[in-house]
């Protein structure tokens, strides 16, 4: 761990479980003190203890926040909390997410709509909005926004979120052109990775579900965690605006 590392501070959201938590395990392993945002207190308390007894130097390297990622209010407390605890916030993830109904696009509840987009799109634009302001602007950063395969393919039965995925891609550009020189914006676009939020998708069918991958299996939460710890890193110093599809070779069966 250099002296760099270790000054460095990111903000993740949704980062109590799953893909957050993959992403702030990778983080905390490089040296990064970390502030991971959730709705539940207990799950996000547990978190913290966990990351902060992996932390290279031990607790006081990790923090957290509870609140709806959607919450406006939650947003600017979360930041600042990261700028007092650490001062300063160089890295951003965008991981917070919902996907509240399965079923055909053509019967979706328009309020339902709203929420997804809320949650996954808006919600991200936020935090973007306000750690630029707090720091990236003057200083620098990076960003990753947490997008799916969804959003670059049809997705049967959860178009809403897919429809989510792709406005949040296209956002990952639209920030990425405008924040440049300073702070560079990129994508991730997973498959099914293995954790509670997709559960559905893969739950008593693993192994079939897995055979349509090329790798041979379902993707976990630290594929990801690696992908964005590269993307925020100086290895990807020159990097910016792009959607990186970390898929275990799914999309390599759609040829014709």
């Amino acid at each position: 761990m250099t002296t760099a590392d270790s000054d460095k501070v990111a903000l993740i959201t949704g980062g109590s479980r799953g893909i957050g938590y993959g992403v702030a395990e990778a983080l905390v392993a490089r040296g990064h003190r970390v502030c991971i945002t959730g709705r539940g207190e207990d799950a996000l308390t547990a978190a913290v203890e966990a990351l902060g007894a992996a932390a290279p130097d031990g607790a006081g390297r990790v923090i957290g926040v509870a609140g709806k990622a959607h919450d406006e209010a939650h947003q600017a407390v979360a930041v600042e909390r990261v700028m007092e605890a650490f001062g300063r916030v160089d890295f951003l993830v965008n991981n917070a997410g919902t996907n509240p109904v399965f079923g055909p696009i053509a019967e979706l509840d328009l309020g339902v709509a709203r929420k997804v987009f809320e949650t996954n799109v808006v919600s991200a634009l936020g935090f973007a909005q306000r750690t630029y302001r707090a720091w990236q602007k003057e200083n620098g950063g990076a960003i990753v926004n947490i997008a799916s395969i969804a959003g670059v393919a049809p997705s049967p039965f959860i178009g809403a979120y897919g429809m989510s995925k792709a406005a949040m891609i296209n956002l990952t550009v639209q920030l990425a052109h405008e924040m440049a020189p300073m702070v560079r914006v990129n994508s991730v676009a997973p498959a099914v990775v293995k954790t509670k939020f997709a559960a559905s998708l893969y739950e008593g069918r693993e192994e079939e579900a897995a055979a349509a991958y090329p790798l041979g299996r379902l993707g976990v939460p630290r594929d990801i965690g690696g992908a964005a710890a590269f993307l925020l890193s100086e290895e990807a110093a020159w990097i910016t605006g792009q959607n990186l599809v970390v898929d275990g070779g799914l999309f390599l069966n759609a040829g014709v």
